[in-house]
């Protein structure tokens, strides 16, 4: 028999170049107005495609680029892309030297955006700006837009673009196999999670990379910083404040129950338009549910995946099991609020929040439960 030997990295670059403008992506990292960028691979397989394509195409100097080489134990730290573990990126984005920051999981198919001082811009942002920008890049230009996709833990950020752009949004749970039958079938042209989960029907599948390419055509097109650009979308969509809080590695029974008991009290009737007060804020029920989907292409119904508190205001808060965590077991509370007043929208998420946080924890009382004080991450 006969072994063929492909390189993988120039098999993705060929498709790159037909996805983007290099030449405007290579004069914003080259020309006389260049920003300075700081990419981390993490020590995951993302190193060489970050080398080969952010550095020796597209000329950022190859210090531009950090942990690079492939390690099997990532170098000692997780390979997760937030603000819990991409310490040293946020440390050297802090300094103000660089314009871009970015990091990579694992596999290179989840990532984090930075920007000049440690401005960090959240996943669900990050889906919906990139939603609202994608004039920027010529494989949309060209093949137009179907329709966007998010998982319903994932902020309704989106919604607000899709409806101005008059494109159609679904709904998903999480877990990428639902886009990837919206895309098999014709009807979602970008789709989003809010772990950092971003892709198109370029790949019909995550990617990392390709994200991180997006926001430097922006940028290039736009010719405004990172953060400009992510208050620029506030001001014309308003800020959805968002949070994601993980109590990870609890003792799965005692998991099974806080979820089963929860869904019990949000679903009975006299749980519909309660009212809660907490300070000076007062969040009246609007409707409650344990989410469901039925998947357009082929019919299948998909029970009982996370419950949903929808507030009158809009406000949201979704208590979710999650499916990929190996260590135990790991349930998630998410917290969204909306506000359009743009003079509102220089608050700290977890200050804006906290009134929906405390809500969640007297229902759920999570943390009478299992003993905890807090969560383990804070997303």
């Amino acid at each position: 028999f006969l072994v063929e030997i492909v390189d993988s990295v120039e098999i993705y670059l060929n498709l790159l170049r037909s996805i983007f403008d290099f030449n405007a992506i290579r004069n914003l990292l080259t020309g006389p107005n260049q920003i300075k960028i700081r990419i981390d691979a993490m020590n995951g397989v993302m190193g060489p495609y970050v080398r080969r394509i952010l550095c020796d195409e597209l000329g950022a100097p190859a210090n531009s680029a950090i942990n690079c080489i492939p390690l099997e134990d990532f170098g000692g730290q997780p390979p997760d892309p937030n603000l819990t573990y991409a310490t040293a990126l946020l440390e050297a984005m802090k300094g103000g030297e660089y314009g871009f920051g970015a990091a990579f999981d694992a596999d290179g198919d989840r990532y984090m955006i930075l920007g000049q001082n440690g401005f960090f811009v959240n996943a669900s942002d990050s889906l919906a700006i990139i939603a609202a920008n994608l004039s920027c890049i010529p494989y949309f230009c060209q093949m137009g837009v179907r329709g966007f996709g998010r998982s319903m833990p994932t902020s309704t950020a989106l919604d607000k673009v899709a409806k101005v752009m008059k494109v159609p949004v679904y709904e998903t749970p999480a877990g990428w196999r639902y886009f990837s039958s919206l895309m098999d079938s014709g009807r979602c042209s970008l789709c989003g999670e809010e772990s950092f989960g971003t892709g198109s029907d370029h790949l019909r599948e995550k990617d990392g990379l390709w994200a991180v390419l997006v926001w430097l055509s922006i940028l290039a097109a736009r010719k405004q910083s990172v953060e400009e650009i992510v208050r620029d979308h506030w001001a014309k969509f308003g800020r959805h404040y968002y949070c994601r809080f993980d109590y990870e590695a609890l003792e799965p029974r005692t998991a099974y129950f806080i979820m089963r008991d929860l869904e019990a009290l949000i679903t009975d009737k006299s749980f519909s338009h309660q009212q809660f007060a907490v300070g000076n804020s007062i969040y009246s029920v609007e409707r409650t549910d344990s989410f469901e989907y039925i998947d357009p292409v082929d019919g299948t119904v998909t029970k009982r995946q996370g419950l949903r508190i929808i507030f009158s205001d809009a406000s949201r808060l979704i208590f979710r099991m999650s499916a990929s965590s190996h260590v135990r077991a790991t349930l998630r509370i998410y917290a969204e609020s909306y506000e359009k007043d743009p003079s509102q929208h220089n608050k700290e998420p977890q200050a804006v929040l906290s009134p929906l946080i405390a809500i969640a924890l007297k229902i759920s009382q999570i943390h009478e439960r299992t003993g905890r004080k807090g969560p383990t991450v804070i997303t």
